[in-house]
């Protein structure tokens, strides 16, 4: 999302595809090899520069799995912005994002948003065309709910395999919405509850943007609750022999929904920071893991 520069029409310079460069050594440094996109970022230029690394950098397009979106139309002019799963709109963003990304297909298409007025069967014909086509390989969404994914699987043989949501140790909605049932603090969560276990149950892959919630936990807290879970990050970090960064990264990977963390940064320093929640098995306890969600929670389960 942090590739190409400003969120404008100016095309990209020779620092941003250094950037880039080195952003994805860092991350195949680290044992990341999952790349996510989306054709909103930086208005196409994120894509468009990782393209320009591909064509510089021969076989490493074998090496990658690359992830992009669809369905967000950002504002222009006075026209504001909006979601469309048009099944033309779709077909026409994924075939502008392989030409940024100067690739044959993509690996895997999410949904970016929901659509209201989106027709599930022709979001479904558009998707067995892509896949027929060869030009997507695999499917899935981002930032939907049960009911939601389940109707849209309902209208199309290809399989969802990905629901990508908001997920940290900060941004806890998602796990909370299954222990707050039958407890007036439910009806403050606006989390559509069932969502993960309907994830599960259907062998769909839960991926977690804002996975290392904006730095909260790793130098940059404002709360009290946020200064005391950084100390708790800091103290199992220097007890594991890894960083902060991979201790709250695996606290989402404990989870039995095996979540799978999206890193977000363009830094290569914080991209290797994170090397051990790829290398290594989450080395947290039950004890351990609930201590991070109650310091961070500020306040006893029900």
């Amino acid at each position: 999302m942090g590739l190409g520069g400003a969120w404008n029409a100016a095309g990209y310079e020779a620092a941003d595809v250094a950037e880039a460069e080195a952003a994805v050594a860092a991350a195949l440094d680290s044992g990341i090899t999952t790349f996510d996109h989306a054709d909103i970022y930086g208005r196409g230029k994120a894509e468009a520069v990782f393209g320009e690394v591909l064509s510089r950098t021969p076989g490493l397009r074998e090496r990658i799995t690359l992830q992009s979106k669809c369905g967000i139309r950002l504002a222009d002019g006075e026209r504001p912005g909006v979601y469309d799963l048009r099944g033309g709109s779709i077909t026409r963003r994924v075939e502008e994002s392989l030409a940024r990304l100067r690739t044959d297909a993509l690996d895997v298409l999410l949904l970016h948003r929901p659509d209201p007025l989106a027709d599930p069967d022709e979001v479904a014909e558009a998707l067995t065309s892509l896949h027929r086509q060869g030009l997507v390989h695999r499917f899935g969404v981002s930032n939907m709910s049960a009911a939601q994914v389940a109707l849209l699987q309902s209208r199309t043989d290809v399989p969802l395999e990905v629901n990508q949501l908001e997920m940290s140790l900060h941004r806890r909605d998602w796990l909370e919405a299954g222990v707050l049932v039958n407890t007036p603090e439910a009806t403050g969560n606006g989390f559509p509850h069932g969502t993960v276990e309907h994830c599960l149950t259907a062998g769909i892959r839960l991926q977690a943007w804002g996975a290392l919630a904006q730095g909260r936990y790793t130098g940059r807290q404002t709360t009290q609750a946020e200064r005391a879970t950084a100390e708790l990050v800091t103290r199992l970090a220097e007890a594991k022999g890894t960083t902060a960064e991979t201790v709250v990264l695996w606290w989402l990977q404990r989870h039995p929904a095996r979540v799978a963390p999206i890193i977000g940064s363009v830094r290569p320093e914080r991209i290797r920071a994170c090397a051990d929640a790829a290398l290594r098995h989450p080395a947290l306890s039950h004890e351990e893991w609930y201590a991070l969600w109650l310091t961070a929670r500020g306040a006893p389960l029900p």
